[in-house]
């Protein structure tokens, strides 16, 4: 957010008596829920973006589950994390999805000289993240079309050497749009995802995604329609959904082509912008 030049101050804990006066209060995190819902009345309206479920991966399982249950008006990013909120924490969450940046985010011309296709994934120290799925799914199809080209990206660099064409260490996000519109493919091993943003953005650039059912994707990933959807950590049939897009051109073309219009036109983000500041103004929070 280059534009936002906000004061930030370091504290060694959460000290809710110290938040200063406000009409919002958000926490965006498991570890700030507690202290949101401790404020003050003076911190204004209480809420709780839930952007994963955090029990899985991030905190003490039971930890993070009693944070679901506290008293706050809860928002997530996709329909699995509220069906999660209703069917394990009986309680309801408004849905808001979090849009792309269509300035960001759109296709741009890409001359590349390396094989085609071109398969981008994004590289994670998270096992869940998949990394190890996708290497491996990646593997399986090059051994019948040995033309696919792997690149990489990812804020983490390779703890050890993989069997990556090409990386890309930290890209700065106004190059992603090209990194994304040069790749025909993205594939998402992830295990879990709360929603996935770089699979929606790769698809707002008109790659074809291949991912795993993730949880997250079911807002936007229609197995034939707007993706190529595999079993959750079935690497066979990852490889499978994968090898279908590197070799069913007129395919592919087609699952990229309905994922761009959707994400563009279903994602919008002055709508979003909307939406939550309808909630947040709305008198029951």
């Amino acid at each position: 957010m280059p534009d936002i030049r906000a004061h930030l101050r370091w504290v060694a804990r959460w000290v809710p008596e110290k938040f200063p006066d406000a009409d919002i209060l958000v926490a965006t995190a498991w570890q700030a829920a507690c202290p949101v819902a401790s404020a003050p009345a003076r911190c204004g309206k209480k809420f709780y973006l839930i952007q994963h479920y955090e029990s899985l991966y991030h905190g003490p399982p039971d930890t993070v589950d009693e944070t679901y249950r506290l008293p706050l008006r809860k928002i997530v990013i996709s329909t699995w994390l509220r069906d999660i909120m209703r069917e394990k924490f009986g309680g309801e969450a408004e849905l808001l999805v979090t849009p792309v940046d269509p300035k960001l985010f759109h296709p741009v011309e890409v001359s590349v000289e390396s094989p085609r296709p071109r398969v981008l994934m994004m590289y994670h120290w998270y096992p869940w993240k998949g990394v190890a799925d996708g290497i491996e799914a990646v593997r399986r199809v090059k051994q019948r079309i040995p033309t696919l080209h792997l690149v990489g990206f990812g804020v983490n660099e390779p703890r050890e050497r993989l069997p990556f064409d090409e990386f890309h260490f930290n890209p700065p996000q106004e190059s992603l749009a090209a990194l994304y519109s040069g790749c025909e493919i993205y594939l998402c091993p992830s295990w879990d995802e709360g929603l996935g943003m770089p699979s929606i953005e790769a698809m707002a650039c008109g790659a074809a995604l291949v991912t795993y059912d993730n949880g997250g994707c079911r807002d936007y990933a229609w197995d034939g329609r707007t993706a190529l959807v595999a079993r959750r950590r079935d690497v066979a049939h990852l490889a499978e959904k994968l090898e279908s897009a590197v070799s069913d051109h007129a395919l592919r073309s087609k699952i990229a082509r309905e994922g761009m219009t959707y994400v563009q036109r279903e994602f919008n983000w002055e709508r979003a912008v909307d939406a939550m500041e309808m909630l947040f103004k709305a008198r029951e929070a």
